[in-house]
């Protein structure tokens, strides 16, 4: 069995500005269960960065370990790929960031993967506002080690085996939004048209950009009684608002009516527009965007869309200020001047 995807494409399938097809942007054939919701994930990722016009080799795709992180190989081929040790996704995305930052950085994690042995680095990713989109495929179970419940699993929530979690769940939402993210997000795989433009805001703010997608696992957790099931989910959705993502010098098609649209505006002169939906919420209020999503948890709905944003906040470059020329282009009597300037940097310090 192969599972590189045949080369042929219609010779006239559309083509952005850069005259690339979505077949540039695919990855190859998928090995997850079939309808996972991840897949669907991994389509959002693609079609949003053929409408953002990216060079897939400008691209690096980081992730960590569980069926999510398996997802890197099957969007964006042409691009860079390293999938690390359970939890340390974002070490090594750091790391690749703090090489080389003119390069669109992915973190795909999932629930076990950054709620539970990877907390604390999800947690310092946060603080430190690394400039990356950091998806987590959240289903609420172990889905490689046959669906035991995960640290997201919703108390009550019934298991395929018929256990009941008596747990209650890391809200990474709301924990993104307590610990400072500067843009934070919630959407359910099943809903591409919200999804995409929420993947294009997230690559384009500058800073980390948290998207927590619920995404069933249609082999252990789409069960009735699961709160993560396809069926629950649908029916439990209440967006926060509509969004249209409007990049840089592109005309603005989206009408709202006066009194019910925002504007968010992007570092590089992109915008969103949020037509909003969900009452007394405000997405550039951090206490607002909180209080919202835990009202939201007590009428047991799951709030989506963009939850939190912040454009006023630089990312790590800003924050350490690095050089303007990524440290993977100096040459090396730039990055080691010698034993004389190291003597003056001493001497200083005495």
């Amino acid at each position: 069995m192969t599972y590189l995807k045949p080369l042929f494409r219609h010779p006239k399938l559309p083509k952005n500005k850069l005259g690339y097809t979505l077949k540039e942007y695919e990855g190859s054939i998928s090995t997850l269960c079939a309808g996972c919701g991840h897949d669907s994930i991994s389509a959002t990722i693609v079609q949003a960065c053929y409408e953002l016009d990216i060079e897939p080799h400008l691209v690096a795709k980081i992730s960590g370990i569980g069926c999510s992180s398996k997802t890197p190989a099957y969007f964006l081929g042409n691009s860079h790929g390293f999938n690390s040790v359970h939890g340390r996704m974002p070490s090594v995305a750091t790391g690749a960031n703090m090489a080389n930052k003119n390069l669109v950085y992915f973190g795909v994690s999932g629930d076990g993967d950054t709620a539970s042995i990877g907390m604390g680095q999800f947690v310092h990713a946060i603080r430190r506002n690394l400039n990356m989109v950091y998806i987590v495929m959240n289903n609420g179970c172990y889905g490689l080690t046959k669906g035991q419940d995960s640290a997201t699993a919703d108390l009550g929530s019934k298991s395929k085996a018929g256990s009941i979690n008596p747990f209650q769940p890391v809200d990474l939402a709301s924990l993104a939004v307590e610990l400072g993210a500067t843009f934070v997000a919630q959407s359910f795989s099943g809903d591409k048209q919200q999804l995409v433009p929420l993947i294009k805001a997230g690559i384009q703010h500058k800073g980390l950009a948290f998207i927590n997608v619920m995404s069933p696992c249609v082999t252990f957790n789409n069960n009735p009684g699961s709160t993560k099931s396809y069926d629950y989910v649908r029916e439990h959705m209440q967006a926060t608002g509509t969004l249209d993502f409007v990049p840089e010098e592109k005309p603005i098609h989206a009408e709202y009516e006066e009194g019910t649209g925002t504007a968010v505006s992007l570092h590089d002169g992109s915008e969103m527009k949020l037509h909003k939906l969900a009452p007394d919420w405000d997405p550039e209020d951090r206490v607002s965007a909180a209080n919202a999503i835990q009202q939201a948890r007590l009428k047991d709905e799951i709030l989506t869309g963009l939850l939190y944003i912040n454009t006023e906040y630089g990312d790590l470059h800003d924050i350490i200020n690095t050089s303007d020329t990524p440290l993977n282009t100096m040459k090396e009597n730039t990055l080691c001047p010698g034993t004389e300037k190291l003597d003056t940097i001493n001497a200083g310090f005495r």
